[in-house]
């Protein structure tokens, strides 16, 4: 492609910030068009648990963020033939510091439709699960095979809403009008670039200012030895203080400080626990956290190890085998999304707290307000 093309709006990125901003902007009739430099989807956005995670948000916007891509998620996926998996988010509690935390966060707007459920409810919905102290369920969370949902939602922006797709198509300069490319120019009124993890191609010294790192982090397919029907995700007590809706909440300090005593290790590499299941049985199981101002290109056996004992400590799965290891990487910033306007017209958008399927349609509403000057 050489000849000019013209757009009411351009998105630099086809990961799931970028398809979600094509949405945002074709729901307020805008012409759209999507630059990715690869020829798909490669990027965090595929390689993650496809979990739409409300429960445990930040609390405040972020939550709120959550929310309303949920209920977005919830309209799309049936129009894009993407499968919800399953529906729904169990938190063992293995210690009693965690059930106090639990309890706590019930009383917060946050734990609004969600339910202690004593060991006999647990025991019945999820027999699978360990023993512990108590269970919180909610029902907020949708699950859809990221690695699927992904192309799927990218065809079903296409064909039912005429947004066009440039794939190999390397972004080099922006100066609305005119966006410079490998494949020619493009015309556009306004652009959102959505780099995902890329710091250093678009506005390198503009995004250097907000301090984002990389984050990588390990994951794992498994396949129990048995047949086995999880009706929902699951976390467990590492998760309640990493995850800030709970993290941040008073009672979770007892339960940081005998985590520190009890599992030191696996607060070392940042390990929680994320088991979500996929439509041929198996599990998408995660996950660790390393920071670093590049990516860490190599898997560690004892992080793997490490992800695997949580998962035993929280799910019964004797004999259960690992099929694929593979890694991902984010950006990171002490802020959950970084939001900019370089330029009139030009929007940049980071989600920046690895909660990009859980937050990216609500973000993206933001994104397109950013560049048209609402």
């Amino acid at each position: 492609m050489k000849s000019e093309k013209h757009y009411d709006l351009v998105v630099v990125g086809a990961g799931v910030i970028g398809l979600a901003t094509a949405y945002a902007a074709r729901q307020r009739g805008l012409s759209v068009a999507v630059l990715e430099r690869n020829a798909q989807c490669v990027g965090a956005s595929v390689r993650n648990f496809g979990f739409v995670t409300v429960t445990g948000q930040r609390r405040g916007e972020h939550w709120r963020r959550a929310m309303r891509t949920r209920d977005i998620w919830q309209q799309v996926a049936p129009q894009a033939g993407i499968d919800v998996v399953h529906q729904g988010l169990y938190v063992l509690a293995q210690r009693p510091e965690a059930l106090n935390v639990l309890e706590a966060f019930m009383q917060t707007e946050m734990g609004q439709g969600c339910r202690l459920l004593s060991r006999a409810e647990a025991a019945h919905e999820l027999p699978q699960l360990q023993d512990g102290v108590g269970v919180l369920h909610s029902p907020h969370e949708r699950r859809v095979e990221s690695r699927d949902a992904i192309p799927l939602l990218s065809r079903w922006l296409q064909q039912s809403l005429g947004v066009d797709f440039y794939w190999n198509t390397p972004v080099r300069e922006i100066e609305l009008p005119r966006i410079h490319t490998s494949q020619g120019l493009f015309h556009a009124e306004h652009c959102v670039v959505c780099p995902g993890h890329d710091l250093n191609t678009l506005y390198p010294e503009l995004i250097a200012q907000a301090g984002i790192t990389l984050c990588t982090l390990q994951m794992m397919r498994v396949r129990p030895a048995q047949p086995l029907q999880l009706p929902g995700s699951v976390m467990s007590d590492l998760s309640l203080v990493r995850y800030e809706g709970y993290a941040d909440l008073p009672e979770a300090a007892p339960l940081r400080a005998r985590l520190q005593a009890e599992q030191a290790e696996h607060l070392k590499w940042g390990i929680h626990l994320i088991a979500v299941q996929s439509a041929d049985g198996s599990l998408v199981v995660g996950d660790s956290h390393v920071y670093g101002q590049a990516e860490a290109p190599f898997a560690r056996d004892d992080i793997d190890a490490l992800i695997q004992d949580e998962l035993q400590r929280v799910l019964k799965l004797p004999g259960a085998s690992v099929e694929q290891r593979w890694t991902g990487t984010y950006a990171s910033a002490s802020d959950v999304v970084y939001k900019a306007q370089p330029a009139p017209g030009v929007a940049v958008g980071i989600v920046t707290g690895g909660t990009g399927a859980s937050t990216s349609f609500a973000f993206a509403e933001e994104l397109v307000a950013l560049a048209l000057g609402d």
